[in-house]
């Protein structure tokens, strides 16, 4: 049997979502962790397969001890050659970590719904196709690490996924369900007004027409990221 995959989350109630669906299909078993909460950070990953670190409200430039922490927690994959992911939140840790800026948009401008990407060379060569939108929930952004490879890009905020050795980054959202979108616009109504974000209605509209293909890409996805 497999060893199971180390899942990070920040808040009480959120969950792994179609990427936890994903890899239990994969026949991986997940090793839910809450570090914001008191839960332990493993010392190595000899005992998992991979870990993930989803998104969440905060900043990873937050001063809190449970960002710090799983900031420099990254190293152990880093370090260990092991296969991580970082999404939104978990992505912007990521590249902290690897010594990269994590920003605000300089004209304030938040990605809140659905938006393009574009995959570059080397995305293509790990997927193809990539969805042409995928789902966003974020104001900040980072840059491209040294020695890290650009995945995919877009317009308002340019580094949409990035790969140095095994790990991964991913701006957008692969990992939301239908439900989770009603939660988020629900808890997080104010950010629907930010400038750039995506009006109610359309996140389903657009749901409706981008959402077969995020689900294709995300399956083939996670196979090859754990795979290396």
């Amino acid at each position: 049997m497999s060893q199971p995959i180390l899942i990070i989350l920040h808040q009480e109630r959120s969950t792994p979502g179609r990427v936890g669906y994903a890899l239990e299909r994969l026949g991986y078993q997940l090793d839910v962790r809450r570090p914001r909460f008191g839960d332990p950070l493993p010392p190595t990953l000899t005992d998992h397969s991979a870990a993930v670190i989803f998104g969440g409200p905060m900043s990873a430039n937050d001063e809190d001890d449970f960002i710090r922490r799983e900031i420099d927690w990254i190293a152990v994959p880093l370090k260990e050659d092991r296969p991580f992911l970082g999404i939104c939140l978990g992505a912007q840790m990521c590249a902290r970590a690897l010594g990269a800026r994590v920003y605000l948009h300089p004209a304030g401008h938040a990605e809140i719904g659905y938006y393009p990407i574009r995959p570059t060379p080397a995305g293509l060569a790990l997927v193809d196709p990539w969805p042409e939108q995928v789902y966003e929930w974020h104001r900040e952004g980072f840059d491209l690490p040294a020695g890290s490879e650009l995945l995919a890009e877009g317009d308002m905020f340019e580094v949409q996924a990035f790969r140095h050795g095994r790990s991964y980054a991913l701006q957008f959202h692969p990992d939301v369900t239908h439900a989770t979108m009603y939660r988020w616009m629900a808890r997080g109504h104010d950010r629907l007004e930010m400038p750039g974000a995506k009006p109610r209605t359309a996140h389903f509209a657009d749901r409706a027409v981008y959402d077969y293909s995020a689900r294709a890409w995300l399956s083939v996805f996670l196979e090859r990221w754990i795979a290396g």
